[in-house]
């Protein structure tokens, strides 16, 4: 799990602003998601209710090649029942998997892309209001294609276009992922585009 205290911690707002938990039941225990009732103390003295999903901490990578290439792929997602663009990506395998060695797997299963050169983009948390979930984003590149090697439930299809036309793509809202979103605008900034 990331500390999510790298996230602008500054401990005189945390206390002034921040909420205490008072009970956590848990309503839903499900395969990937884990649903808390939780009871909080507010910095007023008032209690109120916060539903939170609980979920494994996830990586997420912009592999770029040496023409200026990213590798992107086309998915099927059943919530939105839409086959979308986005970045390799997954959870982490437990707690204890050290985030660039999970984004080096994902690379590896989704693309079978290896890269000798990784820049941390920073951490990305998709929906703070509910979810407890944060994506660690990386960059990589000097990539080695090799074999794809998908979970028996993973189907996708793997693409280049250059990066400054994925960004283009972003910003004309073809590409609607928001992990992707972030972590193409952020690769893009730090080579230039």
């Amino acid at each position: 799990m990331f500390n999510i205290r790298e996230i602008d911690f500054n401990k005189e707002e945390y206390e002034r602003l921040g909420e205490k938990q008072v009970a956590s039941e848990e309503i839903f225990d499900g395969v990937i998601l884990h649903v808390f009732r939780d009871e909080v103390a507010l910095p007023n003295g008032d209690r109120s209710v916060r539903e939170v999903i609980a979920h494994v901490a996830a990586v997420c990578v912009v592999p770029v090649d040496a023409d200026g290439n990213v590798i992107l792929e086309r998915q099927y997602r059943y919530p939105i029942d839409a086959v979308i663009t986005e970045i390799p990506a997954g959870k982490l395998d437990g707690d204890g998997e050290d985030p660039l060695e999970g984004a080096k797997r994902e690379l590896r299963e989704e693309t079978g892309i290896t890269a000798d050169t990784w820049t941390d983009l920073g951490l990305f948390v998709p929906a703070a209001a509910y979810c407890a979930e944060t994506i660690r984003m990386y960059l990589a590149q000097d990539l080695h294609q090799g074999a794809q090697q998908l979970d028996e439930d993973e189907f996708l299809d793997v693409f280049r276009m250059p990066l400054k036309d994925a960004v283009q793509l972003v910003m004309d809202g073809k590409i609607p992922d928001s992990k992707t979103q972030t972590a193409l605008l952020k690769a893009a900034r730090v080579l230039g585009i």
